[in-house]
């Protein structure tokens, strides 16, 4: 399995916008195949930076989502919005177990 976790930093204001294009991102991601988890959440101390999580099946999997339409489309909204900061690490894993 791979997971991508971390967080990016948007710009003051951008937060409504933000959150409107990354539901449609999010949605479109969730439905691709190999896709385990895919989740962004707004850290509760500061609404500037989002946190990440997915994971996926494979790496042919995650190198598909990086082609996929909606992510050419989301990549042009994050440069419009103004996504001044990405701390993302890949983690190759297996598949856990539950605590």
């Amino acid at each position: 399995m791979i997971v991508i976790a971390g967080t990016v930093r948007i710009a003051p204001g951008s937060l409504d916008r933000f959150r409107d294009e990354m539901t449609a991102m999010i949605e479109a991601s969730r439905a691709e195949n190999g896709c385990i988890r895919y989740a962004y959440a707004i850290d509760t101390l500061d609404a500037g930076i989002m946190h990440v999580a997915e994971a996926w099946r494979d790496m042919a999997a995650l190198k598909a989502h990086f082609t996929a339409p909606h992510m050419a489309d989301w990549q042009k909204v994050t440069t419009q919005i103004g996504v001044t900061e990405r701390n993302l690490v890949l983690y190759k894993t297996d598949e856990g177990k539950a605590l």
